[in-house]
């Protein structure tokens, strides 16, 4: 029983840690899979250099994106970090 308490500060912060940390983090992971799954030809995003861009074609890793009028780039998938709105690009 004496172990126990000395170990409950311990599990307590655990318990802290899982619920504020790495619980949400697990979501948003989550979140950012499922949209890099339901990205498409034509979707306008933003990757995680801040640059817009628009998907001109898709594999299992990468994506080309046009990022200005006949300027595309190679880029990973996981760097794209936001799906936008349809018609963004033409009205910025």
């Amino acid at each position: 029983m004496e172990g126990l308490f000395q170990f409950l500060p311990f599990i307590i912060i655990f318990v802290l840690f899982y619920f504020m940390l790495i619980r949400p983090q697990m979501k948003q992971a989550k979140e950012h899979r499922s949209m890099l799954d339901s990205l498409k030809k034509g979707d306008e995003v933003v990757l995680s250099s801040g640059i817009i861009a628009k998907i001109n074609s898709l594999s299992d890793q990468f994506a080309i994106v046009e990022i200005a009028k006949s300027v595309e780039i190679k880029i990973q998938k996981p760097t794209i970090q936001t799906l936008l709105p349809k018609g963004t690009i033409k009205s910025i």
